[in-house]
């Protein structure tokens, strides 16, 4: 279903050291949105997190990801059963996985949607997702807020990823305001106009640079011979930080896009 590249061992880890934690009050709100709160399906679940946040609103939930690297990770749930679901498995085979036709309540892609292959991805939704009452709903955070300083280095550091970044790279950038989402209104961000939100985290330096050497741009220049996080640019980083051992309240901005068949 998606196109992201698996990550290694230690790039895995890191990613799921630095990933925030989604506020408890979106899935409170997304599962009022919802007829009923049997099955839910968590769409490229990495490490889990958006599939156990919603498992307190609903019976079940099915998680599926490509990448087994993250699956291996993934935190445990007694609501929660998780699926590698290869890109060579059949549509028709993933349906029957999910529990068939017209059986989902609330279908989520957290930080994962852009990979997609949207054409293939989006007639699999119109088929498994309740036409009453079922929604689906869509998140990504783009940018990180932390002081003043190290944002400055932050912006320096995001303007020499532009090379680098490919359309899917571009879409989260963009907060999925370019992303296709053919799905009905229901006032929680929609074509064009995604919902702006805010993830409140707490971050150590060591998970700040944690997160940038899992970070996608960093990582796709690195594959094609550039490192931008060289060693002069952890320096700015730790003196714009100041103490190493301060663990700092950040934002991370995010945007949704939520709706019905």
């Amino acid at each position: 279903m998606a196109q992201l590249a698996a990550l290694s061992g230690k790039q895995a880890d890191e990613y799921l050291n630095a990933r925030p934690k989604y506020p408890t009050i979106w899935y409170k709100v997304l599962a009022g949105r919802t007829s009923n709160h049997k099955v839910a399906w968590d769409v490229g679940t990495g490490n889990g997190q958006a599939a156990i946040g919603v498992a307190e609103y609903y019976e079940k939930v099915v998680a599926t990801d490509i990448n087994e690297s993250q699956l291996q990770r993934a935190m445990k749930h007694p609501k929660v059963t998780y699926h590698h679901t290869p890109s060579s498995m059949s549509d028709d085979d993933l349906v029957t996985l999910l529990g068939g036709e017209n059986s989902i309540d609330i279908i989520i892609a957290a930080q994962a949607l852009h990979y997609f292959d949207l054409k293939r991805f989006y007639p699999i939704v119109k088929r498994v997702l309740r036409k009453q009452g079922g929604i689906i709903a869509v998140w990504v955070y783009n940018d990180l807020i932390i002081t003043p300083k190290v944002d400055s280095i932050m912006k320096r550091l995001v303007d020499s990823t532009l090379p680098f970044r490919n359309p899917t790279m571009n879409l989260a950038f963009d907060g999925y305001r370019t992303i296709e989402f053919p799905f009905k209104n229901i006032r929680m961000g929609t074509q064009g106009r995604p919902k702006a939100l805010d993830i409140p985290h707490k971050l150590s330096l060591n998970g700040f640079l944690g997160f940038l050497k899992s970070w996608q741009p960093l990582v796709k220049a690195k594959e094609q011979g550039e490192d931008l996080l060289t060693s002069c640019k952890i320096d700015e980083f730790k003196e714009a930080w100041g103490d190493d051992k301060q663990v700092k309240n950040v934002f991370y901005k995010a945007y949704m896009l939520a709706g019905k068949l």
